[in-house]
């Protein structure tokens, strides 16, 4: 018996059959088979799968980093309905950090962690500041940290510092990768279909635009992430549908990484009805997210949003990355995490080898730092 039937008779809903034969024969799977997959109950079989296409892609390996999250403002003049995390100037807990204080907490975090490779940065959309006010803090941090690679600004920051400076999009990218930026994360996609974002982001970017910031991005030479904020009021369909339009746009530039589905907190929002993300929900969602997008190198699973054990189970679900040592994450954590905002470097390898994967260090942009085998 070839190993292919072997599995395929591992598989218990039959129904999935003719989806793990595309799976096997490295055939793409369609808008049908993704909804097979998330209303199908054999959660075994979905991994099984996925774990086969992850290691075609990555071998054994499971990646992580040694990063910190920096938010400079929590003051926003957004309107999204699934943030916990906002406010308003003057409201009781708003901040700002100057450029100093930014500096010196990276400075501290480097002090403890002397292998950090990288800082992520991303805030509110503070109403004061202009595209000269994020640019200085970029040029500052690359000035102080030469050696450090800067992922910063989502999607939704680059619009709306070209909307405060007048410049186009590509314009903005230029003058950030000028002062030193190296990537974008992906935040920001939430859900693509329109009807959802309006419900839940009515004054955020569209998700077309959100895929053509990313694309301008990738054609000026940087790397960027994608994400989808799942578990809320968005349909299996829309979870589909927005997993093939990063499809067929990397398809186009191939210039994303990873692809990070969000599991959606609901702690002090304001979708009604919504709740927690189930573990099941979670290990399905990564799982035909690494199916699904079959030319994305990577599926992460973040743990500050999952937690420790469900991240640690998604690395046999398809998943191949658990993120990093991240140290300070105040805006999922202010939606109701409970998973922490550090996790130590000792911890990330272990969480990784008890589920039978090698650890791999890594930098941003997956160059291969250290191999703990």
């Amino acid at each position: 018996m070839s190993v292919n039937e072997l599995n395929l008779s591992l598989i218990k809903d039959k129904e999935l059959i003719p989806i793990a034969e595309k799976v096997f024969e490295g055939e793409r799977l369609s808008f049908d088979d993704g909804l097979k997959l998330f209303n199908s109950f054999d959660i075994h079989s979905i991994g099984l799968l996925a774990d086969f296409v992850c290691q075609k892609k990555n071998g054994n390996f499971a990646y992580f980093n040694v990063n910190v999250h920096i938010t400079p403002t929590n003051i926003c003049v957004g309107t999204c309905k699934f943030c916990a995390f906002k406010k308003r100037k003057g409201d009781k807990g708003a901040y700002e950090l100057s450029v100093d204080e930014i500096i010196r907490k990276i400075r501290k975090y480097m002090s403890e962690n002397p292998s950090l490779t990288e800082v992520h940065i991303v805030g509110g959309l503070h109403p004061d500041w202009d595209f000269e006010d994020y640019l200085l803090i970029v040029k500052a941090v690359k000035e102080e940290f030469p050696n450090i690679h800067i992922k910063a600004f989502t999607a939704e920051e680059i619009v709306y510092m070209a909307k405060k400076s007048g410049l186009s999009v590509k314009d903005v990218l230029e003058r950030l990768i000028e002062a030193g930026l190296g990537s974008l994360p992906g935040g920001g996609g939430e859900i693509f279909n329109p009807e959802v974002r309006n419900r839940i982001c009515p004054d955020k970017i569209s998700g077309e635009e959100y895929l053509r910031v990313h694309k301008i991005a990738h054609g000026l030479g940087l790397k960027t992430n994608a994400t989808m904020l799942f578990g809320h009021i968005e349909s299996y369909e829309d979870r589909i549908q927005h997993l093939i339009l990063l499809r067929e746009a990397q398809d186009e530039t191939n210039g994303f990484q990873t692809f990070i589905p969000l599991a959606f907190h609901p702690l002090n929002t304001e979708i009604p009805g919504a709740n927690y993300t189930t573990g099941l929900d979670e290990l399905k969602t990564i799982a035909v997210s690494r199916l699904i997008l079959d030319n994305f190198p990577h599926i992460k699973a973040y743990w500050i949003m999952l937690g420790e054990k469900v991240a640690q189970i998604s690395l046999r679900f398809g998943a191949d990355d658990i993120d990093g040592t991240v140290v300070e994450e105040d805006i999922t954590r202010a939606a109701g995490a409970t998973a922490g905002q550090f996790i130590s470097k000792g911890r990330l390898i272990r969480l990784i080898k008890e589920v039978g994967k090698v650890p791999v260090e890594r930098d941003t942009l997956y160059n291969v730092l250290k191999v703990y085998s």
